[in-house]
Protein backbone atom coordinates (compact mmCIF):
# COMPACT_ATOMS: atom_id res chain seq x y z
CA UNK A 1 0.00 0.00 0.00
CA UNK A 2 3.17 2.53 0.77
CA UNK A 3 4.68 1.88 -2.48
CA UNK A 4 1.41 2.52 -4.44
CA UNK A 5 0.64 5.48 -2.78
CA UNK A 6 4.02 6.61 -3.62
CA UNK A 7 3.89 6.03 -6.68
CA UNK A 8 0.73 7.80 -7.30
CA UNK A 9 2.09 10.80 -5.27
CA UNK A 10 5.31 10.70 -7.50
CA UNK A 11 3.64 11.15 -10.44
CA UNK A 12 1.09 13.83 -8.98
CA UNK A 13 4.03 15.74 -8.08
CA UNK A 14 5.72 15.25 -11.99
CA UNK A 15 2.01 16.47 -13.53
CA UNK A 16 2.17 19.92 -11.27
CA UNK A 17 5.71 20.09 -12.45
CA UNK A 18 4.96 20.12 -16.35
CA UNK A 19 1.93 21.64 -16.43
CA UNK A 20 3.18 24.74 -14.82
CA UNK A 21 6.36 24.45 -17.21
CA UNK A 22 4.05 23.98 -20.55
CA UNK A 23 2.12 27.31 -19.85
CA UNK A 24 5.17 29.01 -18.29
CA UNK A 25 7.26 28.51 -21.56
CA UNK A 26 3.46 29.78 -23.32
CA UNK A 27 4.21 32.88 -21.57
CA UNK A 28 2.06 32.41 -18.67
CA UNK A 29 2.58 34.09 -15.58
CA UNK A 30 1.55 32.06 -12.22
CA UNK A 31 -0.22 33.84 -9.34
CA UNK A 32 -0.81 32.79 -6.15
CA UNK A 33 -4.18 31.24 -4.95
CA UNK A 34 -6.96 33.18 -3.32
CA UNK A 35 -8.29 31.26 0.02
CA UNK A 36 -11.00 33.75 1.45
CA UNK A 37 -12.66 36.53 -0.47
CA UNK A 38 -16.60 38.55 -0.20
CA UNK A 39 -16.87 36.88 -3.68
CA UNK A 40 -16.93 33.65 -4.88
CA UNK A 41 -17.87 31.18 -7.47
CA UNK A 42 -21.47 30.61 -6.71
CA UNK A 43 -21.55 26.78 -8.79
CA UNK A 44 -24.06 25.20 -10.39
CA UNK A 45 -24.97 22.81 -8.11
CA UNK A 46 -25.54 22.41 -4.31
CA UNK A 47 -23.33 22.81 -2.04
CA UNK A 48 -23.16 23.92 1.64
CA UNK A 49 -22.20 27.46 2.30
CA UNK A 50 -17.97 27.77 3.35
CA UNK A 51 -18.01 31.31 5.45
CA UNK A 52 -16.69 32.82 8.21
CA UNK A 53 -16.22 36.13 9.80
CA UNK A 54 -13.09 38.23 9.33
CA UNK A 55 -12.50 41.61 11.51
CA UNK A 56 -16.32 41.92 11.42
CA UNK A 57 -16.92 41.19 7.48
CA UNK A 58 -18.29 38.01 6.10
CA UNK A 59 -15.62 35.96 3.46
CA UNK A 60 -16.26 32.78 1.71
CA UNK A 61 -13.94 29.99 1.32
CA UNK A 62 -13.06 29.44 -2.41
CA UNK A 63 -15.23 27.21 -4.43
CA UNK A 64 -13.45 28.48 -7.54
CA UNK A 65 -11.32 31.41 -8.34
CA UNK A 66 -13.31 32.04 -11.41
CA UNK A 67 -14.04 36.09 -10.41
CA UNK A 68 -10.22 36.40 -9.70
CA UNK A 69 -8.85 34.99 -12.44
CA UNK A 70 -11.08 37.54 -14.51
CA UNK A 71 -10.29 40.31 -12.17
CA UNK A 72 -6.42 39.26 -12.71
CA UNK A 73 -6.35 39.90 -16.31
CA UNK A 74 -6.88 43.62 -15.74
CA UNK A 75 -3.17 43.32 -14.66
CA UNK A 76 -1.59 40.25 -16.64
CA UNK A 77 -2.71 38.63 -20.09
CA UNK A 78 -2.18 35.19 -19.64
CA UNK A 79 -2.05 33.67 -16.00
CA UNK A 80 -2.61 30.30 -14.41
CA UNK A 81 -3.08 29.23 -10.16
CA UNK A 82 -3.07 25.90 -8.59
CA UNK A 83 -6.03 26.89 -6.69
CA UNK A 84 -7.08 24.98 -3.45
CA UNK A 85 -10.97 24.21 -3.44
CA UNK A 86 -13.45 23.97 -0.78
CA UNK A 87 -16.77 22.71 -1.85
CA UNK A 88 -18.85 20.53 0.52
CA UNK A 89 -20.51 18.71 -2.09
CA UNK A 90 -24.06 16.27 -0.49
CA UNK A 91 -22.39 13.45 1.09
CA UNK A 92 -24.04 11.17 -1.56
CA UNK A 93 -21.23 12.49 -3.77
CA UNK A 94 -18.87 9.98 -2.01
CA UNK A 95 -20.22 6.96 -4.12
CA UNK A 96 -19.16 8.60 -7.19
CA UNK A 97 -15.50 7.84 -6.94
CA UNK A 98 -15.06 11.73 -8.72
CA UNK A 99 -15.72 14.19 -5.64
CA UNK A 100 -13.58 15.38 -2.23
CA UNK A 101 -14.74 18.36 -1.24
CA UNK A 102 -11.12 19.90 -1.18
CA UNK A 103 -9.13 19.75 -4.63
CA UNK A 104 -6.52 21.56 -5.82
CA UNK A 105 -7.58 23.27 -9.83
CA UNK A 106 -5.53 24.92 -12.46
CA UNK A 107 -7.06 27.26 -13.62
CA UNK A 108 -5.82 29.32 -16.40
CA UNK A 109 -7.00 32.56 -18.32
CA UNK A 110 -6.37 34.62 -21.14
CA UNK A 111 -7.23 37.96 -22.20
CA UNK A 112 -9.22 38.51 -25.07
CA UNK A 113 -9.23 34.53 -25.91
CA UNK A 114 -12.21 32.80 -27.73
CA UNK A 115 -13.28 29.29 -26.69
CA UNK A 116 -11.67 27.66 -29.43
CA UNK A 117 -8.02 28.91 -28.45
CA UNK A 118 -8.34 27.66 -24.71
CA UNK A 119 -9.36 24.23 -26.47
CA UNK A 120 -6.84 24.37 -29.04
CA UNK A 121 -4.21 25.01 -25.81
CA UNK A 122 -5.99 22.51 -23.76
CA UNK A 123 -5.76 19.63 -26.04
CA UNK A 124 -1.76 20.87 -26.98
CA UNK A 125 -1.18 20.99 -23.01
CA UNK A 126 -2.72 17.15 -22.32
CA UNK A 127 -0.43 15.46 -24.94
CA UNK A 128 2.33 17.11 -23.57
CA UNK A 129 1.42 15.88 -20.03
CA UNK A 130 0.96 12.20 -21.21
CA UNK A 131 4.38 12.31 -23.13
CA UNK A 132 6.12 13.76 -20.20
CA UNK A 133 4.85 11.14 -17.84
CA UNK A 134 5.09 8.15 -19.85
CA UNK A 135 8.91 8.78 -20.16
CA UNK A 136 9.48 10.12 -17.00
CA UNK A 137 7.15 8.14 -14.93
CA UNK A 138 8.02 4.48 -16.01
CA UNK A 139 8.12 2.25 -12.84
CA UNK A 140 5.59 4.08 -11.34
CA UNK A 141 3.44 3.85 -14.38
CA UNK A 142 3.96 -0.23 -14.30
CA UNK A 143 4.08 -0.69 -11.15
CA UNK A 144 0.41 0.79 -10.88
CA UNK A 145 -0.02 -1.77 -14.61
CA UNK A 146 -1.11 1.50 -16.28
CA UNK A 147 -1.36 1.91 -20.24
CA UNK A 148 -1.44 5.07 -21.06
CA UNK A 149 -2.55 6.15 -24.45
CA UNK A 150 -1.29 9.57 -26.22
CA UNK A 151 -4.45 11.09 -27.56
CA UNK A 152 -5.33 12.08 -30.87
CA UNK A 153 -5.84 15.82 -31.67
CA UNK A 154 -8.16 17.51 -32.19
CA UNK A 155 -10.72 15.74 -29.79
CA UNK A 156 -13.89 14.83 -30.67
CA UNK A 157 -16.79 17.68 -30.09
CA UNK A 158 -20.26 16.91 -29.49
CA UNK A 159 -22.96 19.62 -28.44
CA UNK A 160 -25.13 19.70 -25.15
CA UNK A 161 -28.31 19.25 -26.93
CA UNK A 162 -26.83 16.18 -28.95
CA UNK A 163 -25.73 14.34 -25.71
CA UNK A 164 -28.20 14.73 -23.90
CA UNK A 165 -30.57 13.46 -26.86
CA UNK A 166 -28.60 10.34 -27.74
CA UNK A 167 -27.92 9.28 -23.96
CA UNK A 168 -29.91 11.15 -21.63
CA UNK A 169 -29.00 13.08 -18.45
CA UNK A 170 -26.30 10.61 -17.66
CA UNK A 171 -24.21 11.18 -20.83
CA UNK A 172 -21.00 12.29 -19.36
CA UNK A 173 -20.43 9.04 -17.93
CA UNK A 174 -21.97 6.96 -20.70
CA UNK A 175 -19.78 8.76 -23.30
CA UNK A 176 -16.71 8.58 -20.55
CA UNK A 177 -17.55 4.72 -21.38
CA UNK A 178 -18.15 3.99 -24.92
CA UNK A 179 -14.90 5.99 -26.21
CA UNK A 180 -11.10 5.50 -25.51
CA UNK A 181 -10.21 9.57 -26.29
CA UNK A 182 -11.26 12.40 -24.54
CA UNK A 183 -13.87 14.05 -25.78
CA UNK A 184 -15.74 18.08 -25.84
CA UNK A 185 -18.78 18.90 -24.57
CA UNK A 186 -19.85 21.84 -26.05
CA UNK A 187 -22.45 24.98 -26.05
CA UNK A 188 -24.53 24.25 -22.67
CA UNK A 189 -27.89 25.77 -22.67
CA UNK A 190 -27.99 29.31 -20.29
CA UNK A 191 -29.35 27.44 -18.01
CA UNK A 192 -26.77 24.92 -17.30
CA UNK A 193 -24.39 26.94 -16.17
CA UNK A 194 -23.17 30.35 -13.94
CA UNK A 195 -23.88 33.90 -15.06
CA UNK A 196 -20.20 34.88 -16.11
CA UNK A 197 -20.32 32.31 -19.00
CA UNK A 198 -20.89 34.16 -22.10
CA UNK A 199 -23.62 33.55 -24.06
CA UNK A 200 -23.17 32.88 -28.23
CA UNK A 201 -23.97 36.41 -30.14
CA UNK A 202 -25.37 33.69 -32.51
CA UNK A 203 -26.83 31.18 -30.65
CA UNK A 204 -29.25 32.69 -28.36
CA UNK A 205 -30.02 30.18 -25.57
CA UNK A 206 -26.71 28.86 -25.35
CA UNK A 207 -22.64 29.64 -24.08
CA UNK A 208 -19.56 29.59 -25.36
CA UNK A 209 -18.62 27.14 -22.90
CA UNK A 210 -16.95 23.66 -22.73
CA UNK A 211 -16.26 20.53 -20.69
CA UNK A 212 -13.79 17.32 -21.12
CA UNK A 213 -14.76 14.20 -20.64
CA UNK A 214 -12.01 11.50 -19.78
CA UNK A 215 -12.28 8.55 -21.94
CA UNK A 216 -12.41 4.98 -20.04
CA UNK A 217 -15.29 5.96 -17.07
CA UNK A 218 -13.58 8.17 -15.37
CA UNK A 219 -16.28 11.08 -16.35
CA UNK A 220 -15.38 14.65 -16.25
CA UNK A 221 -12.10 16.26 -16.90
CA UNK A 222 -12.65 20.37 -16.64
CA UNK A 223 -14.75 23.28 -17.36
CA UNK A 224 -14.16 26.34 -18.96
CA UNK A 225 -15.13 28.82 -22.20
CA UNK A 226 -15.44 32.64 -22.62
CA UNK A 227 -16.38 34.72 -19.94
CA UNK A 228 -18.82 37.14 -19.90
CA UNK A 229 -17.29 40.78 -19.18
CA UNK A 230 -20.36 43.37 -19.86
CA UNK A 231 -21.66 44.77 -16.93
CA UNK A 232 -25.63 44.56 -17.90
CA UNK A 233 -25.33 41.38 -19.71
CA UNK A 234 -23.75 40.34 -16.20
CA UNK A 235 -26.58 41.64 -14.28
CA UNK A 236 -29.11 40.14 -16.41
CA UNK A 237 -27.79 37.03 -16.28
CA UNK A 238 -27.55 36.82 -12.61
CA UNK A 239 -30.87 38.03 -12.66
CA UNK A 240 -32.22 34.77 -15.00
CA UNK A 241 -30.49 32.74 -12.46
CA UNK A 242 -32.25 34.38 -9.32
CA UNK A 243 -29.06 35.13 -7.98
CA UNK A 244 -29.25 38.48 -5.34
CA UNK A 245 -27.23 41.86 -6.32
CA UNK A 246 -25.84 42.25 -2.73
CA UNK A 247 -24.48 38.84 -2.96
CA UNK A 248 -22.02 39.56 -5.64
CA UNK A 249 -21.85 43.59 -4.46
CA UNK A 250 -17.92 43.57 -4.74
CA UNK A 251 -17.14 41.66 -7.99
CA UNK A 252 -20.10 43.79 -10.02
CA UNK A 253 -18.38 47.07 -8.26
CA UNK A 254 -15.41 46.15 -10.18
CA UNK A 255 -17.17 44.55 -13.43
CA UNK A 256 -18.87 48.14 -13.41
CA UNK A 257 -15.18 49.95 -14.01
CA UNK A 258 -14.60 47.41 -16.69
CA UNK A 259 -13.59 43.58 -16.94
CA UNK A 260 -11.63 42.41 -20.07
CA UNK A 261 -12.65 39.41 -22.35
CA UNK A 262 -11.20 36.28 -21.60
CA UNK A 263 -12.08 32.71 -22.01
CA UNK A 264 -10.32 29.70 -19.35
CA UNK A 265 -10.54 26.63 -18.05
CA UNK A 266 -9.87 24.85 -14.70
CA UNK A 267 -8.75 21.25 -14.20
CA UNK A 268 -8.86 18.83 -11.18
CA UNK A 269 -5.10 17.87 -10.53
CA UNK A 270 -6.82 14.81 -8.03
CA UNK A 271 -9.42 14.31 -10.98
CA UNK A 272 -6.25 14.28 -13.13
CA UNK A 273 -4.19 12.16 -11.17
CA UNK A 274 -6.79 9.51 -11.17
CA UNK A 275 -6.96 8.98 -14.70
CA UNK A 276 -3.21 8.81 -15.15
CA UNK A 277 -3.22 6.58 -13.07
CA UNK A 278 -5.73 4.60 -13.85
CA UNK A 279 -7.74 4.34 -9.71
CA UNK A 280 -10.37 3.31 -8.77
CA UNK A 281 -11.51 6.57 -6.12
CA UNK A 282 -10.21 9.54 -5.97
CA UNK A 283 -9.44 9.41 -2.50
CA UNK A 284 -6.60 7.13 -3.68
CA UNK A 285 -5.28 10.56 -5.45
CA UNK A 286 -4.53 12.26 -2.29
CA UNK A 287 -2.66 12.00 0.74
CA UNK A 288 -4.78 13.64 3.23
CA UNK A 289 -8.60 13.01 0.74
CA UNK A 290 -11.62 15.11 2.86
CA UNK A 291 -14.53 12.39 1.34
CA UNK A 292 -17.75 13.97 1.86
CA UNK A 293 -19.86 13.21 4.59
CA UNK A 294 -16.68 11.76 6.34
CA UNK A 295 -14.77 13.42 9.15
CA UNK A 296 -10.82 12.98 7.45
CA UNK A 297 -7.73 14.68 8.66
Amino acid sequence: MKEKKQAILKIQSNIRRNLADFLIKKEFIEISPVILSPMTDPLNHPTAPGDLICYGKKYHITQSMIFHKQVALKTLDKIFVFSPNIRLEQTDSNKTGRHLFEFTQLDLEIKDAKREDVIRLCESMFVYLIKKIKKECKEELSYLKRNLKIPKTPFKKISYKKAYKKYGKDFEIKISKKYNEPVWIVDMPIMHREFYDKEHNDKPGFLADMDLIYPGGYGEALSGGEREYKYEKIRKRMKIKGKRYKDFEAYLNIAKKGLPKSAGFGIGIERLTRFICGLKKIEEASLFPKIPGKECI
